[in-house]
């Protein structure tokens, strides 16, 4: 039986009970990396440990304590389930490091030379790991720090091999295929004389070289898809408005376009699942009727039309297929938060069992990893006001221990729950959204702080855990993030609104939040920010140079300042028709000045305080963006806050980067916007340090020593 002896001392007591209460149900427990953790309580108004008798208000959690990382980041399974890999950060290089799952021994970490951070990876066979990162590159004595570099890493020996030589094709490459044992791929990327288009070539994954080419570019083709032998079987991208597919039935057999749609015509496909080798049957992503919104289908490429329907939402469009090897395991949509639908009456079941022991409807249960015949799985639980604990799942010895809890220090009660909202806006568009509202005060007049998600295109946010919003909720402001027009998630009508709407229409959105929270009396009209990354950074600088009158101030991180320069970033890596689309989705159909949108054509007229934050080593919005912003308005009224994190990246893949815009932001609103969450005394009440120290702290795998 597990030891409860130390239960109080950890923040997920009952996770930790109920599954251990579901393995007892399943059969005999045994122990693996972690103790269970304490009590847990689900009700709304419960509040930190230690917090002030009499008072709802909870503890303010110090910033360090949001920043900081679980050391089990992008957790995966090896295919057999022996391997549990996950990133982690040392010394401000990121690397995959490996585990066995059931002693939680060391096995040995894969660090790539020259120090590039890995964005993503995944196993293709029990030892070979293929890796996408983001590599510095100087070319012409210019440095690009948005480049790209693909890799291939041996689990059992720890080397690294370099796939794709150039790092400005490689940021188009796509991985088509891969053979069970790792060692031959078929890589999708364009060339130096074919760069608007992808070829496909044959890599030997051993040597890294190049075999040779299998497929030549195809005007407007810009993805490839081969069948479950890997032979090449299908093209299909968009050219000049009209969709393009190329398609042959076997290996000998020639490519065929066997479409020519125009935008809207319902025999387009959206997306190519699977197609089966030695058949013309394959499952697609499409659109069953006009209206409709988009189905996994079954398809017969050489009949051109759908057999079956695998499963079709009745509201919303279907946006990512779970496959493990050759079967297509379940689908997910996006409502208010990600949902799955398991088809594989396996999974649906074990999945149902999880939720029931993990905490019910309140929990989200999801399936982070599994190996090849689904007897070990990686499972997170929580919520999005919760962020949550990993689980490893042994089914084979009715086995389940906590990994990991993904925040340690974080008590969830003292958390707030967001909720989802809707608003019209000022053209009658209905605005999605989410609002958090701080615990323990009265939601009247409270301090606002608006924060539009990042992208800007085909991104939304969703009901899920949120450092920033916590961070500022505990802080005592209301939160709202509006899913403004061009967002993804809401069909192809709504993300067409965003078109040429940059610093318009969608900052109009913006300002309607702040209306719709003034209006229902949740919000101070004189106490309102934008806060946000990325194209939420220069909306919020936009906002204070657009609106002055409505806004106290704004807090960017690496926001765009000057449109043109951007896009000229984004053209060095695109290939020409992803240039083109995303100069058209930006600019719109009239090609409207995008100077007057950006804010360093503005900048020496700022009037309100502004918190300008950004990394030197920002491969996506390059730091200069930074600078033009901070010498344009060195000469306004009220010149920004200009805070620089040396080697800070894009987004918060690591706690250091996280903290120092934490801290930043702590300091500028409670300067210019301050929640007025103090204790009797006129102090900030923090969380004390040795309260927050004795929770439950989760298994760290030291570094390994390399052979």
């Amino acid at each position: 039986m597990l030891e409860y002896a130390k239960a109080k001392q950890s923040q997920h007591y009952w996770i930790g009970m109920l599954a251990a209460l579901f393995c007892l149900v399943m059969g005999a427990i045994q122990p693996v990396l972690a103790q269970p953790v304490l009590e847990r309580d689900n009700s709304t108004q419960a509040v930190a440990a230690g917090s002030a008798a009499g008072t709802k208000l909870p503890l303010l959690i110090p910033a360090r304590h949001f920043a900081e990382r679980s050391p089990f980041q992008s957790p995966q399974l090896s295919p057999n389930g022996d391997r549990i890999s996950f990133l982690r950060d040392i010394g401000g290089q990121n690397e995959i490091a490996l585990a066995d799952p059931v002693t939680g021994q060391s096995f040995r970490s894969v660090l790539i030379p020259d120090g590039p951070t890995i964005i993503n990876y995944q196993w293709i066979s029990n030892d070979a790991i293929f890796i996408r990162a983001l590599v510095r590159f100087r070319d012409k004595n210019r440095l690009y720090t948005g480049a790209r570099a693909l890799y291939v890493a041996s689990a059992s020996t720890g080397q690294v091999i370099k796939l794709v030589a150039d790092p400005f094709l490689a940021h188009d490459a796509v991985p088509i295929w891969f053979d069970d044992a790792g060692r031959t791929a078929l890589i999708a990327h364009p060339n130096k004389k074919d760069v608007d288009y992808p070829s496909v070539y044959q890599y030997d994954l051993q040597s890294g070289q190049m075999v040779g080419r299998v497929q030549q570019m195809i005007t407007g083709i810009t993805s490839w898809k081969a069948d479950t032998a890997g032979t090449l079987r299908l093209g299909i991208g968009w050219h000049k408005g009209r969709q393009k597919v190329w398609y042959r039935s076997n290996a000998a057999a020639e490519m065929t376009q066997i479409a020519d749609l125009p935008r809207g015509d319902l025999r387009a496909l959206n997306g190519i699942a699977q197609i089966k080798a030695g058949s013309d049957q394959g499952v697609v992503m499409k659109r069953a009727k006009a209206g409709a919104p988009i189905g996994l289908h079954r398809y017969d490429f050489a009949q051109k039309r759908v057999t079956d329907t695998l499963y079709q939402h009745p509201q919303w469009d279907i946006d990512r297929i779970l496959s493990q090897e050759d079967n297509i395991a379940g689908v997910g949509f996006t409502d208010s938060s990600r949902r799955i639908v398991w088809l594989d009456a396996d999974m649906k079941a074990v999945t149902a069992q999880l939720k029931s022991a993990l905490g019910g409807s309140g929990t989200a249960v999801i399936v982070q990893a599994r190996s090849k015949d689904s007897q070990r799985m990686l499972i997170r639980a929580g919520n999005a006001a919760d962020p949550g604990v990993l689980y490893f799942f042994d089914r084979a010895k009715s086995n389940m221990a906590e990994l990991a809890q993904y925040r340690p220090k974080l008590d969830f009660r003292a958390l707030a729950q967001p909720r989802p909202i809707s608003y019209q806006a000022r053209d009658g568009t209905k605005i999605h959204g989410y609002l958090t509202l701080p615990k323990g005060r009265e939601p009247k007049k409270l301090a606002l702080i608006i924060m539009p998600h990042g992208g800007p295109y085909g991104v939304r946010d969703t009901l899920t855990y949120n450092d920033r919003v916590q961070f500022l909720a505990n802080r005592g402001y209301a939160v709202i993030q509006p899913n403004y027009r061009g967002s993804g998630g809401y069909g192809k009508a709504f993300y067409d609104l965003g078109i040429g709407e940059v610093g318009r229409g969608m900052q109009d959105d913006i300002d309607d939040a702040m209306d719709w929270a003034v209006n229902k009396g949740l919000a101070d009209p004189k106490r309102v920010c934008v806060v946000g990354g990325s194209y939420g950074g220069y909306a919020a600088m936009w906002a204070v140079l657009r609106n002055p009158e409505r806004y106290v101030c704004a807090a960017s991180w690496a926001g765009v300042s000057d449109w043109t320069s951007q896009l000229r970033q984004e053209a060095r890596f695109l290939t020409r028709y992803d240039k083109n689309r995303f100069r058209e989705r930006v600019e719109g159909a009239n090609n409207f000045n995008l100077a007057s949108v950006s804010p360093t054509r503005f900048a020496s007229r700022l009037n309100r305080p502004l918190l300008l934050v950004h990394g030197t080593r920002d491969g996506i919005v390059p730091f200069s963006q930074f600078e033009k912003m901070v010498e344009a308005s060195k000469d306004a009224p009220i010149p920004p806050t200009a805070v620089t994190v040396p080697a800070g990246r894009h987004s918060f893949r690591n706690e250091r980067d996280q903290q120092e815009w934490f801290d930043a932001l702590d300091s500028f609103l409670a300067k210019h916007n301050p929640a007025d969450q103090l204790d009797a005394a006129g102090k900030l009440r923090v969380a004390p340090d040795d309260e927050l120290d004795s929770m439950f702290k989760p298994l760290v795998i030291e570094k390994p020593v390399q052979n």
